[in-house]
């Protein structure tokens, strides 16, 4: 497990908006962001358990799918809404200090892992049009191949796996 970062590290990675013509390239601004609190397709990153660490989550994500293994749009957006969800529920419900999240790749398949030192298990609500809220896991179970919770000693780990295609 590494380490977490530096209150200082997070927040300027949750900050940090490109501006202007010297906007960095998508390999630049991942290298950044990886620089900052760690490459979750190495190794579990934790972040702090605050709302902001959602725009970091998103960050990595999109920053392993499209800089580091080269996936399609489509699918790296699907992925970063549905790493957004699963970090809002660790956030929202868990109580814990921080969370961690792990990015897998084998053959024809990517996983993505949050995890966090509560025992409760998510629910899978029936969702309806006008709902406001809710539809985290929903959005999970409908965009995803497969979902799961796995039971840890202390804690869980919440995953999700799409199906993409090997070059």
């Amino acid at each position: 497990m590494v380490a977490m970062a530096g209150q200082g590290d997070v927040a300027s990675v949750t900050d940090w908006v490109p501006d202007g013509p010297s906007e960095p390239t998508g390999g630049e601004r991942a290298s950044r962001v990886f620089d900052l609190v760690g490459d979750p397709a190495v190794a579990e990153v934790c972040l702090p358990n605050r709302p902001e660490s959602a725009g970091t989550a998103r960050q990595l994500t999109q920053a392993v799918l499209q800089s580091s293994w080269a996936l399609p749009s489509q699918l790296t957006e699907h992925a970063v809404l549905l790493v957004s969800e699963l970090v809002g529920n660790a956030v929202r419900h868990t109580g814990a200090h921080v969370f961690g999240i792990r990015m897998l790749r084998r053959r024809g398949w990517i996983r993505v892992e949050i995890r966090d030192p509560s025992r409760g298990l998510p629910c899978l609500l029936p969702v309806h049009e006008l709902d406001t809220s809710g539809r985290g896991l929903f959005l999970v179970d409908t965009l995803s191949d497969r979902w799961g919770v796995d039971l840890l000693p202390r804690g869980k780990t919440t995953w999700f796996e799409m199906r993409v295609a090997d070059h």
